[in-house]
């Protein structure tokens, strides 16, 4: 009980290190309304009106909690408490009658304990006094685990498991979590053309995501919408990837036939009831209906753009722009992938859009809902989304969130269930300490031109396997788990030592692709060589040869998803290659812009043209133009230009290393959890502004820098730093 007690203590002391707030808020157990949440989303998907459910196994919250808070009050005071479910409430022990709305709370010291049973949503509270309020510093379990004997006696030790509440921001009694929905607001059409066809084809200017409107419906018939992320999707009614059939009855009723649900439309005007992602919309109906026109209602989670780039190169603000609206498209309740055809959270994915939401909103509870909608329950009897790979990425994304937000109280709640997973991994090991895909096991790695052999020791899912190990070891540090933190690292320390004599090729000077039987492929590919370099793996040497033989050659098979070029790209920047870099960036993604692209891609191939750039999956509508992991820039411009990262947890240290990569001049704002750090640079002059935290600009200069506030110090042939400690504005000439 005292080892409880005191883990317990520590978890509410990381709570306040954090920051986290103890404003009065509907509290639950953590993780079960953001599984729920997710739910809710990733069973929305439809394929040509078909109902498609998430390929992986489906957990669900606590279905009973029981809610703790021990009190201490020197005077009595009255409690309002609203509850979603079905609830008992006991004070120092003892039953209250009934399920009151508001309790007589005494003077003294003792429990106050209320138990909640919801099958549909969490269970969740709301608890509003003058000193006892809801916050995150409630107990919260899932099971009492408590006995009592033949005479009625309950326990005098109990082995429940406490931990405290998961919140987000429904601050208001009235504002129930079960009720949240997105935001919404109209917009219309910007060209509306009658096809020879008969339907209407609406153009609603850029790739959006909403529900249609159908303005002055009237009449009797069938109603057809055919959605399109191009005009020639929506135009082929026989193979667009969605759509939505109704029929209109002449006593009004309409009836969505996909779904079998009718409803009376409110006047001439009918708004469908599930969303869809299209720029285009095409619309035919019966004889016998009549449909002047269609509108939408845009639906998106409001978010502020702290994060800002602009430059000399019209092309590139360009292509920050279409990224930052990529991004807005698809950070919804979660991070997802596609706002088309998926519509589900993806681990791999959603680690992509974690750093590149660092650059840009810092919604850091967007990320957490989406860690631990992705985690789930225990039993573990899969890898997250079936995939290897995109496990390993779980376990990567927890630290660099605790990295960008100190948020150590968010690391403990999700530390037992980081244990588990990864005891699941270990539990799959081979007998040389790696990790092959078993039955059931889908090793994604990425979609590649060529046909990409998976099987073996693939020195890329080992790269992965021992960063995720390091991870945990430097999460149990921030625990107290002593005994995890040696078993973690040892086993880190041992996969390290034997990643480059396994798989270092000094003929190819590179990594390659796997080791069968204890046999080296004579196979190379960019993927295990580019995070070498990312995580430090290989030493200086070894990461110049590996530019040059892989990262440089193009007898490699080449990357044409913006996922994997998201850390090819990053692997240069790395190396220094930040003009290199840009000319890509102007190249892939200045690309789609040409190609039309108003959202970024899952895909993009500069060999295709025309309706190639739409299939995908044998679809010739398959392909997402609307995907994630497109909107790499706001993060390569963010991090490698703008230059800016955190050195300890928070930006508590931060490191700014600006790098123009060919622009004559660039500025922007990078968030933190203190607010923005902003930086201008321009090839003779560098301004930077830190609000808060300390660390250290990096310039590059053959003379030393002169510095409007301290000295710059020479730290290697050609490189300088200058020391932030306070909030006044660098103004640094070179």
């Amino acid at each position: 009980m005292k080892q409880k007690q005191q883990r317990m203590a520590a978890l509410v002391a990381a709570c306040l290190f954090a920051g986290v707030s103890f404003a009065q808020t509907w509290i639950w157990y953590p993780g079960d309304y953001e599984i729920w949440l997710g739910n809710q989303m990733n069973n929305r998907r439809t394929e040509r009106g078909a109902f498609y459910p998430p390929l992986w196994k489906t957990d669900s919250h606590y279905v009973v909690v029981e809610f703790s808070k021990k009190l201490d009050l020197k005077a009595p005071e009255t409690i309002a408490l609203a509850v979603e479910g079905r609830y008992n409430v006991k004070i120092a022990g003892k039953l209250q009658f009934g399920m009151p709305d508001k309790i007589d709370l005494p003077a003294g010291r003792y429990n106050l304990n209320i138990k909640v049973w919801n099958q549909d949503t969490p269970p969740a509270i709301y608890v509003q006094g003058t000193t006892v309020n809801s916050d995150a510093s409630w107990r919260v379990t899932n099971e009492d685990k408590e006995w009592i004997d033949e005479s009625g006696k309950a326990s005098d030790t109990s082995a429940s498991e406490y931990t405290t509440t998961g919140c987000w921001n429904f601050d208001d009694i009235h504002s129930r979590p079960s009720a949240f929905k997105l935001k919404r607001t109209p917009q219309t059409a910007v060209a509306q053309t009658k096809e020879a066809a008969g339907g209407t084809l609406y153009d609603f200017g850029k790739e959006t995501f909403g529900y249609v409107t159908l303005e002055g419906l009237g009449g009797q018939g069938l109603v057809h919408l055919y959605y399109g992320e191009s005009p020639e999707e929506a135009r082929d009614t026989a193979r667009c990837e969605t759509l939505d059939r109704l029929y209109l009855a002449a006593d009004g009723q309409l009836t969505d036939l996909a779904t079998r649900t009718t409803v009376k439309p409110d006047g001439n005007n009918y708004t469908l009831a599930d969303s869809k992602a299209f720029r285009y919309v095409y619309i035919t109906h019966d004889a016998g209906v009549q449909l002047p026109a269609a509108s939408m209602q845009y639906e998106y989670l409001p978010e502020t753009y702290r994060g800002s780039f602009r430059c000399d190169d019209p092309e590139v603000n360009r292509i920050w722009d279409v990224g930052a609206y990529t991004m807005h498209l698809t950070t919804r309740e979660f991070f997802i992938d596609g706002i088309k055809r998926d519509r589900w959270v993806w681990s791999g994915d959603a680690i992509q859009s974690y750093l590149m939401n660092y650059y840009l909103f810092f919604d850091s509870d967007a990320v957490k809902r989406t860690i631990w909608m992705l985690r789930g329950k225990n039993p573990v009897t899969s890898h997250i989304n079936t995939i290897m790979d995109y496990t390993l990425y779980w376990f990567m994304s927890v630290y660099d969130y605790y990295m960008h937000t100190g948020d150590a109280h968010f690391v403990a709640q999700l530390y037992p269930r980081m244990k588990s997973l990864m005891g699941y991994v270990l539990g799959r090991m081979d007998a040389n300490g790696m990790l092959q895909g078993l039955d059931g096991d889908w090793v994604f790695i990425d979609w590649s031109p060529g046909k990409m052999y998976k099987r073996g020791e693939l020195s890329f899912e080992q790269l992965l396997f021992c960063r995720s190990l390091e991870t945990m070891s430097l999460c149990a540090s921030l625990n107290g788990d002593g005994q995890g933190e040696r078993l973690y690292s040892t086993l880190a320390s041992t996969l390290r030592a034997k990643l480059v004599p396994t798989f270092w090729n000094n003929q190819k000077q590179a990594l390659v692709h796997t080791v069968e039987n204890g046999v080296q492929s004579k196979v190379v590919t960019r993927y295990a060589n580019i995070f070498a370099i990312l995580f430090g793996y290989v030493d200086a040497a070894k990461q110049q040869a590996i530019k040059h033989s892989v990262l440089e050659n193009d007898s490699i098979m080449r990357i044409v998803t913006p996922y994997m070029r998201f850390y090819e790209l990053e692997a240069l920047c790395a190396l220094g290659g930040q003009q290199e870099v840009m000319k890509e960036i102007k190249s892939y993604w200045g690309g789609m812009l040409k190609e039309g692209a108003t959202s970024f891609w899952e895909v993009y191939d500069p060999k295709e043209s025309g309706a190639q750039h739409l299939a995908m999956y044998g679809r010739p509508y398959g392909k997402s133009l609307c995907h994630a992991w497109g909107a790499s820039p706001i993060y390569l411009l963010g991090k490698y230009f703008l230059g800016v990262t955190p050195v300890q947890q928070g930006f508590d240290e931060f490191a700014i290393a600006p790098n123009l990569g060919g622009l004559k001049w660039m500025e922007g704002d990078v968030p933190t959890p203190h607010g923005n750090i902003h930086v201008y640079m321009n090839r003779k002059q560098i301004k930077v502004k830190a609000p808060a935290g300390q660390g250290y600009l990096t310039i590059h200069s053959r003379r030393q820098p002169k510095a409007n506030i301290g000295q710059a110090e020479k730290v290697g042939e050609g490189t300088w730093r200058l020391r932030i400690d306070s909030p006044q504005e660098r103004v640094v000439e070179y």
